[in-house]
């Protein structure tokens, strides 16, 4: 396949395209990124350049292409049980809330970025294991309905999971043998608990989402400007119940952005009871 090279105009409609649609602001320093990822796509529908397959994008009638451009331009590698102390904090948050769990409402995690499915398999792990069958509920959301298809599956390299704790491999992971050596699979029950739908945090948030008593939203604050910041913040932060905890990712800061929440430690805040 011929490599196409992407003019600067371009590239430029893209970043646009994505920052309408996901609200990320993407560098200059992507343009390597957008070639690289929609490259396959021109060669799909026999493109001879990145300004025709814009065109295709912007007529109105290919929905289906617009999500897979969305999809290819927004997808991010993670691992699970990244950042531990937030899952310390997970740990005491279901630790307190247990015994008022049997009488009444689940307690429940929102992973409001949650790319391929480590995070919200990780925040599961720790709530069979410490409220077992108390009422619990983890909802996993992204824009990506491609990482959310790979997350359903729960299928993963064995390096993504190299901060597990062991017990944790042992009673919630499947270790592949033969063709799937290298690889783990989350275990059927585990991923059953696990709610996956798509949610663009740059809209307006469904109205069944409910509330939540944590919330993580890390690593993707990053990509966005500051006037999105403060809008995505506040719909997801209005999603909290009181004394909630909100997790950002440790090179995120909620400063001049939200005054719904209030920090406890750095990465960490909390809503007002």
């Amino acid at each position: 396949m011929t490599a196409i090279a992407i003019s600067e105009r371009e590239f430029a409609q893209f970043q646009r395209f994505i920052l309408d649609i996901a609200g990320i602001t993407m560098s200059d320093a992507k343009k390597a990124l957008v070639s690289g990822r929609l490259a396959k796509r021109l060669h799909h529908f026999g493109l001879d350049s990145y300004d025709a397959y814009f065109a295709m994008l912007s007529d109105g009638h290919h929905a289906d292409e617009t999500q897979i451009a969305v999809d290819l331009l927004t997808t991010n590698e993670t691992y699970f049980f990244r950042e531990a102390r937030h899952f310390d904090l997970l740990r005491q948050a279901a630790l307190q809330a247990q015994p008022g769990l049997r009488a009444g409402a689940p307690f429940r995690v929102w992973s409001a970025a949650c790319s391929s499915g480590e995070e919200p398999y990780s925040i599961a792990m720790v709530l069979a294991d410490v409220l077992g069958n108390a009422p619990w509920e983890v909802v996993a959301s992204d824009i990506s309905t491609r990482v959310l298809e790979r997350a359903r599956i729960g299928h993963y390299p064995m390096e993504r999971a190299s901060h597990v704790p062991p017990a944790y491999l042992k009673r919630f992971c499947l270790k592949g043998i033969a063709e799937q050596a290298g690889t783990l699979l989350v275990d059927r029950a585990l991923r059953q608990r696990v709610q996956f739908r798509q949610v663009n945090l740059n809209t307006q948030l469904p109205g069944d989402l409910g509330l939540y008593d944590v919330i993580f939203l890390r690593n993707v604050m990053i990509y966005f400007s500051a006037d999105t910041k403060r809008q995505v913040v506040a719909r997801v932060t209005s999603r909290l119940k009181p004394g909630a905890q909100f997790f950002i990712g440790h090179s995120e800061s909620l400063h001049d952005i939200s005054d719904a929440v209030q920090p406890v430690i750095p990465s960490v805040y909390r809503k007002a009871s």
